[in-house]
């Protein structure tokens, strides 16, 4: 049998909607299905010198996507584990009760420098999003941030869903460049 070889500029066309549709059976949720499709496709690449050829290319990825799935569930189920401890006490004046020592931060209990962090963001996501393409940002806008399914916004635009992931992955890359040479590095 021929050794298979990969095709990476393909993948989207070929495998994103089959991969997609795998994940959300796994994990019910479509915009942790679409990150895990898109990990799986950086993962391929960083890997692909390790691809030997012996599978196909979608097995290949299929295989690389289910430890992406595995590996999603192990880090929710570990954030769950550490989220909270009971803990018993005996004040000075001996009494007894019981502490809910939080482990995980608690979003409710910003201070001042968070909440001015957390408008400064908002103001860079938005600065970054206006520098984006417009198709781009109104698909990312739409998908992303409105919550709108695939199907609605290729419609709505008239474009594949195939397209979509590349345009919605494209801006995702632009605005996390934009945040990284605009944003973090003021932090």
């Amino acid at each position: 049998m021929p050794k298979q070889k990969l095709n990476p500029s393909k993948w989207v066309d070929l495998y994103a909607d089959y991969l997609f549709n795998y994940t959300i059976t796994r994990v019910n949720d479509t915009i942790v299905a679409e990150d895990l499709v898109q990990e799986t496709f950086l993962a391929g690449l960083k890997s692909a010198e390790n691809f030997k050829g012996d599978a196909a290319e979608r097995t290949w990825l299929i295989s690389i996507l289910k430890r992406k799935i595995i590996d999603h569930y192990r880090k929710i189920n570990s954030k769950k584990g550490k989220a909270e401890i009971k803990m018993g006490y005996t004040n000075a004046d001996d009494q007894d009760g019981d502490w809910l020592e939080e482990r995980v931060a608690d979003p409710f209990d910003l201070n001042a420098e968070d909440v001015l962090q957390n408008e400064e963001l908002g103001i860079a996501i938005q600065e970054c999003l206006m520098k984006l393409p417009k198709k781009q940002a109104d698909v990312f806008i739409k998908k992303t941030i409105q919550g709108m399914e695939t199907e609605d916004i290729c419609k709505e635009l008239n474009i594949t869903a195939s397209n979509l992931w590349v345009i919605v992955h494209r801006a995702r890359t632009a605005l996390m460049d934009c945040l990284e040479n605009n944003w973090f590095k003021n932090e």
